[in-house]
C-alpha cells in the first residue's frame, strides 16, 4: 500500500517545494512569477517518451495568471519548453506585451519556438 502511494506523495512534496520557492522568489523580486515547464524526460507511454509541448490548455493558464496580476506588479517568466501551438504563443505574447509592469523572462535550458 504505502508503495503505491510514494509517486503521489512525492509529487505532492516536490509541488510543496516548487510553490515555497515560488514565493520566495516573488517575495525578493515584488514579482509574480509564471512558470511554463516541460519536462520531456519523464513523460512516457509504453516505455516510448512522449513529446510535450505548450498546449491551449498551458496558453489559457498563463493568460489567466498574467490577467490575475496587478497591472502595475513586474512579471517573471520562467520558461523551459520545447514550444508548441503558434495560436496560444501569440495570445501569451500580446498579453506580455500589455502588462505595463515590467516583465523579465528566464530561460534555464531551453525555450524553442512555436510550430505552427
Amino acid at each position: 500500500m504505502l508503495s503505491a502511494l510514494q509517486p503521489v506523495l512525492k509529487q505532492r512534496f516536490l509541488e510543496a517545494a516548487r510553490q515555497r520557492l515560488i514565493a520566495k522568489i516573488e517575495s525578493q523580486r515584488d514579482s509574480r512569477v509564471i512558470l511554463l515547464v516541460h519536462r520531456q524526460e519523464t513523460m512516457s507511454f509504453l516505455g516510448f517518451p512522449i513529446l510535450r509541448y505548450i498546449d491551449v490548455n498551458d496558453s489559457e493558464e498563463v493568460l489567466r495568471a498574467i490577467h490575475l496580476t496587478d497591472p502595475a506588479s513586474a512579471l517573471d517568466i520562467v520558461l523551459h519548453t520545447p514550444g508548441g501551438l503558434v495560436l496560444g504563443r501569440f495570445a501569451n505574447a500580446r498579453a506580455i506585451h500589455k502588462h505595463k509592469g515590467k516583465v523579465t523572462a528566464f530561460v534555464p535550458h531551453y525555450a524553442m519556438s512555436a510550430v505552427p
